[in-house]
């Protein structure tokens, strides 16, 4: 099992000796920027599903079964992350890191300004979905080899006491990136024509997602290049073992931690993709006005994130995501009503989501990853990732609106209590799992 760095890393470390060891607010900047990175990209994709897919790839369909196509497409993503995965840990064994993620972002950025060339249905027929699918696909491809361990590393350089609070800093680039793909796609939306909005205008942020996964790739290549990273690196507590090795000794802690955060998972999906198609297909509200509902609603979440680290350092991670899939599950009983109430109803959904939301997803990651044991700690968190995502995310969007459409909101509620029963039964299941490996750290 090959771990020598290749000759560009060493000589970038070489380079970044000089400047001395990297504190934790500089691999902070970079774990903000990557995560921001990705999420810009989720978020692009998911806006164009709904507002421009279902009309540009299948024309030929009513706007519902267009927009669950899109959705089924939208989930391609999720099931080819973990084949992603298992590539490019085979990559970082072999070349490295900066090899690794400077292949895996390159081929995100092929594939998303890909998109932004997509024909349309109308100009090539069917092959207009085969290419979508196949762009979407290279996407989770790629998203499962941008997993550079940065968060990790943020994690073990902090103090005990302040674990919640490192722990929510990766996660604020979700509600950073949902920001600016709304506005970016509110501006055109609401600016452009829809003649020119179909023709041009979407294709924007596909460009924009580019730019910044360009930038994301040497802010993350600075980070993984430095001698503090190739420390841990060496010392085996961040080093990409063999997912069948990793499967074999933490298969447990894997499949405890891919089910912990359904709750935070569904209650994402709740308020941002599934509401916009909801208000896009059945009132007659515009969607730029959403998306910018959706914006406001994000701020809080940023506020609610930073609000969560403070709160975990004080209660514990594991207990403040117990009381937020319960906070959920009570949510879950009047959101229907909230989101079919009108601009009121709908704005204090969006707000108070978003801050339920920010208070579970700031830990979601932490709680139960910190039952790894160093040597399977990096791949273990990557794998543990991919398949929360695709359990708790990947079909959200399709199920949602496919339940929501045939027994009304109501089901949609259902949808996110189920949720957070998984995440109170798999937070249980990790604390009598960590009882029988005594070794293990606690949080």
């Amino acid at each position: 099992m090959s771990t020598t760095p290749t000759t560009a890393e060493r000589d970038a470390r070489i380079i970044n000796a000089r400047h001395g060891e990297i504190n934790p607010g500089e691999i902070a900047i970079g774990v903000v920027i990557g995560r921001t990175s990705e999420f810009f990209d989720f978020f692009v994709y998911a806006i164009a599903s709904v507002i421009v897919f279902p009309k540009l790839v299948f024309p030929y369909l009513d706007p519902l079964t267009g927009t669950l196509y899109s959705f089924a497409i939208f989930a391609l993503a999720f099931v080819a992350r973990p084949l992603g995965t298992v590539i490019f840990m085979a990559v970082d064994r072999a070349y490295g890191k900066s090899a690794k993620l400077t292949i895996a972002l390159f081929l995100l950025g092929t594939s998303t300004v890909a998109i932004a060339f997509l024909p349309g249905y109308g100009q090539i027929g069917a092959a207009s979905i085969w290419l979508l699918a196949l762009a979407r696909i290279g996407q989770g491809i790629a998203l499962g080899g941008t997993w550079d361990g940065l968060a990790s590393l943020l994690a073990l350089n902090a103090p005990d006491k302040y674990r919640g609070w490192y722990a929510m800093i990766p996660q604020l680039g979700a509600p950073l990136g949902l920001i600016v793909a709304s506005v970016l796609f509110a501006f055109f939306v609401g600016n452009l024509s829809a003649e020119d909005f179909f023709s041009w205008g979407w294709r924007y942020p596909f460009f924009v997602a580019f730019a910044i996964n360009v930038v994301a790739l040497f802010a993350r290549l600075r980070m993984v290049a430095t001698p503090d990273y190739q420390k841990l690196f060496e010392n085996r507590d961040l080093h990409p073992a063999r997912i069948r090795d990793t499967l074999r000794s933490e298969g447990g802690s894997v499949l405890i931690g891919a089910f912990a955060p359904l709750a935070s998972f569904a209650m994402f999906h709740m308020v941002t993709v599934f509401p916009l198609s909801w208000v896009f297909l059945f009132t007659q509200e515009g969607p730029a006005r959403f998306l910018i509902i959706e914006a406001v609603g994000a701020v809080f979440g940023i506020a609610a994130i930073v609000a969560s680290g403070l709160i975990a350092d004080r209660i514990g991670r594991r207990s403040l995501l117990g009381g937020c899939a319960v906070a959920i599950a009570v949510f879950s009983g009047f959101a229907p009503q909230l989101l079919d109430g009108g601009v009121v109803g709908e704005t204090v959904f969006m707000i108070v989501g978003f801050v339920l939301l920010g208070l579970s997803f700031g830990q979601s990651s932490g709680a139960v990853a910190s039952s790894f044991s160093p040597g399977f700690r990096y791949t273990g968190s990557a794998l543990t990732s991919d398949l929360a995502w695709l359990f708790g995310a990947g079909f959200a969007p399709l199920a949602a609106l496919l339940l929501s459409t045939q027994f009304g909101l109501i089901s949609a509620g259902a949808y996110l209590l189920s949720g957070a029963a998984c995440t109170l039964v798999a937070l249980r299941l990790n604390q009598r799992w960590e009882r029988r490996k005594p070794e293990a750290p606690q949080v």
